[in-house]
């Protein structure tokens, strides 16, 4: 069975009873880790038990915290990368001839890694949302958005640092200075919509005031890429990803690029019928 090479984390609060990346990783055999504070280590144990925990050094790091927090943990092990999911996906699937079909999580995974290290200059790739790529023709976007199942690159300078929006500003960083982003479309998540869930790292967000206050703060540190607009009736973040489209992925030396162009690769991965 195929493996991801890099570790897999979901940081997580509150919801030890819905976590829902952590339940379908252990129904595909997924190795993760679920990044709890101390106080919630009681909870998320009696569902996932000891061995699928890391507990973080005190409470109140907030999502901010725990993501730098793992970030170092994964250098500390020696990886070069590491994964962090949002822990409300329900599944990963995979999207082929205009269809969006559930399958298992270890061949895409590994499919983002081998792609991703085929490069020398990204700095974040990972899943679309499967809601986004219906008519979607290219299976990847380049120097777009990564949300929510993100592969970093750890040996890049750049990290997380902002309270609201934290995903925006990474991307946008390693975009101005130089680094790609890989936003797939061929395999992408199916999430649960933001506020669906009860509990979270970000459960205080989005209350009163907190969706402009999320907009506004990404517009001000990058007024020329940023706006806040008024979207499904709510002010949102509007980002000019096209102000990046002249960056291009850069081909590792050592790789037998035309080799790899004639071969395909299905990753183990067959489609089978499970429903009439």
């Amino acid at each position: 069975m195929l493996k991801p090479r890099y570790p897999i984390y979901i940081p997580s609060k509150n919801r030890a009873d819905v976590c829902y990346t952590a339940k379908f990783f252990l129904q595909d055999n997924v190795d993760f880790k679920i990044v709890v504070e101390p106080s919630q280590k009681k909870a998320y144990e009696n569902i996932f038990g000891n061995e699928r925990l890391l507990i973080l050094p005190e409470d109140g790091l907030r999502l901010l915290g725990s993501r730098l927090w793992i970030r170092e943990h994964s250098l500390s092990l020696g990886y070069d990368r590491h994964w962090q999911f949002d822990d409300n996906i329900l599944y990963i699937g995979r999207y082929n001839k205009g269809k969006r079909i559930k399958c298992d999580s270890n061949p895409a995974i590994c499919a983002v890694e081998d792609f991703t290290d085929r490069y020398t200059n990204i700095g974040v790739s990972g899943f679309n949302y499967e809601m986004f790529v219906v008519n979607q023709k290219a299976p990847y976007i380049l120097n777009h958005k990564v949300y929510s199942g993100s592969l970093i690159n750890n040996r890049m300078d750049y990290k997380w640092r902002l309270y609201y929006n934290d995903d925006v500003d990474l991307c946008l960083q390693c975009l101005i200075n130089g680094l790609c982003t890989v936003q797939f479309n061929a395999f992408h998540i199916k999430k649960m919509t933001t506020m669906k869930v009860k509990g979270g790292n970000t459960d205080d967000l989005y209350q009163k005031d907190g969706r402009l206050l999320m907009a506004r703060t990404i517009e001000e540190v990058y007024p020329k890429y940023c706006q806040t607009k008024i979207r499904f009736g709510r002010p949102q973040h509007v980002v000019n990803w096209d102000a990046f489209k002249g960056l291009k992925l850069i081909r590792r030396k050592d790789i037998n690029w035309e080799e790899l162009e004639n071969k395909t690769n299905n990753y183990g991965l067959e489609l089978k019928q499970i429903k009439k």
